[in-house]
């Protein structure tokens, strides 16, 4: 085989090894909490060697941050990929809020929990952990503003939709002991009518947002 090819080869299984780690990684944050993601356990589960894991990820932290990181790249794709195939119009703004609350309340969000949790009192996973959530933070508040099709330049408009993100971000907090969805619907529903009269659309096409955004996460 010419050596090209193997090395394309050797890439595409590295890739395929990664992907299984961090696949495994949040399922094992979701199901078993941090105290329970241990990198012998996620090697277990991923079904890779313990030396291909400490290969590509060398300790915990670095194996964590690194899950999240690619799982939240792919559900910001998922979530413009399903607000693209929305039709125009009044309705548009509630489909809209609705993904938005969807990623507040998915597998994703309950690992990144467990790992914010944990980061108070583990300074590794803390030093990992912030920076990696400030740019989380930033990208989005970038897609909402991408998402809701409003133009940031606008007074008012970069708190509002702060706004929007802290509270879907308090309402999944709020689902993750029993299931809130009864009250979270009324509170959607009153804050939609709110975006309504706060973000009217842009004149022009839908672009993402001119200044920094939220350093939470």
């Amino acid at each position: 085989m010419p050596v090209a090819s193997t090395r394309v080869a050797q890439q595409e299984r590295s890739r395929a090894t990664q992907a299984r780690l961090l696949e495994a990684t949040v399922e094992c944050l979701v199901e078993h909490g941090w105290s329970g993601t241990t990198t012998t356990v996620v090697a277990a589960r991923a079904g890779v060697s313990r030396g291909a894991q400490l290969h590509h990820y060398p300790t915990r932290a670095a194996l964590v941050t690194a899950a999240v990181t690619h799982l939240t790249e792919r559900r910001a794709a998922e979530l413009r990929a399903e607000a693209a195939a929305l039709p125009a119009g009044p309705r548009r703004l509630d489909r809209v809020v609705d993904l938005l609350a969807a990623a507040f309340t998915g597998p994703l969000f309950v690992a990144a929990l467990e790992l914010w949790v944990a980061a108070r009192t583990d300074t590794e996973l803390r030093d990992a952990l912030v920076p990696l959530e400030a740019r989380v933070g930033r990208e989005m508040h970038r897609l909402t503003v991408e998402l809701l099709g409003v133009d940031e330049r606008r007074p008012g408009v970069r708190e509002t939709v702060q706004a929007t993100l802290d509270l879907l971000r308090g309402l999944g907090v709020a689902n993750l002991l029993s299931d809130d969805s009864a009250r979270r619907t009324v509170l959607l529903h009153t804050w939609k009518r709110q975006l309504a009269a706060l973000l009217p659309p842009d004149d022009g096409p839908p672009r993402s947002g001119a200044g920094p955004g939220s350093e939470q996460p």
